[in-house]
């Protein structure tokens, strides 16, 4: 249901371009590559063609566990509809035959300045957290700990250690410390919805910290 209501793309989509950023991140086979600049990498990506490169190497990934997922190929086959309605349709409606809101303003608050907003907090994480912040985990790569970015982003500003450690499924060492996805996702497991979470011990990023990082800051 999430990617239809904020309409960042199906999750078959997002993952595979998510998987080329990672495994090409801050090259021309990066889907947003920050080396381009700021606005580029915020939404400049998405009003070009995308570079050969990322299309060369986007299909030479291993997607076979995306394509088997029933519940992902199924979102894909509908998701058109399913953004005409979660995205647009359900946000102008509700508040005006629920709460007696005049339909222009139903339309442009809660349906297109709420979209607005989230895909550009969303963006942030392209962008400002590959530009902005420090670097305690790997100095070497460019992603980095942006703690506005997470408030935005529920969570994903902790750029840095995501790269890091990208099978982390927190994407941060400090729990729900400005990461309500992180609370989320666990709520989803207590309810037996969601299992078998990933997560780096301290000791491997103690480790890794001493190794690679820029001495930033303590380990959580």
């Amino acid at each position: 249901v999430s990617t239809p209501v904020a309409l960042q793309n199906d999750i078959y989509e997002w993952v595979r371009d998510h998987r080329v950023h990672h495994k090409f991140s801050e090259t021309d086979a990066d889907p947003h590559n920050a080396m381009r600049g700021f606005f580029f990498s915020h939404i400049g990506w998405l009003l070009v063609r995308k570079h050969p490169d990322v299309i060369e190497k986007g299909q030479k990934l291993d997607l076979s566990d995306i394509k088997a997922d029933k519940v992902v190929m199924f979102q894909r086959r509908y998701y058109k509809p399913s953004v005409v309605l979660l995205c647009f349709t359900l946000p102008t409606v509700v508040p005006w035959y629920f709460w007696d809101e005049s339909i222009i303003i139903s339309f442009f608050i809660p349906a297109i300045l709420r979209y607005a907003v989230a895909l550009n907090a969303a963006w942030l994480v392209n962008s400002a957290a590959h530009m902005f912040g420090n670097r305690p985990y790997d100095q070497h790569i460019n992603p980095r700990e942006n703690p506005l970015v997470s408030l935005g982003a529920l969570g994903e500003g902790f750029h840095n250690y995501h790269h890091t450690f990208p099978y982390d499924y927190s994407t941060s060492e400090f729990g729900w410390r400005f990461n309500l996805t992180t609370a989320f996702i666990d709520l989803m497991c207590f309810l037996g919805l969601a299992s078998d979470r990933k997560k780096v011990s301290k000791e491997v990023i103690l480790a890794r910290k001493m190794r690679t990082g820029d001495g930033s800051h303590k380990s959580g």
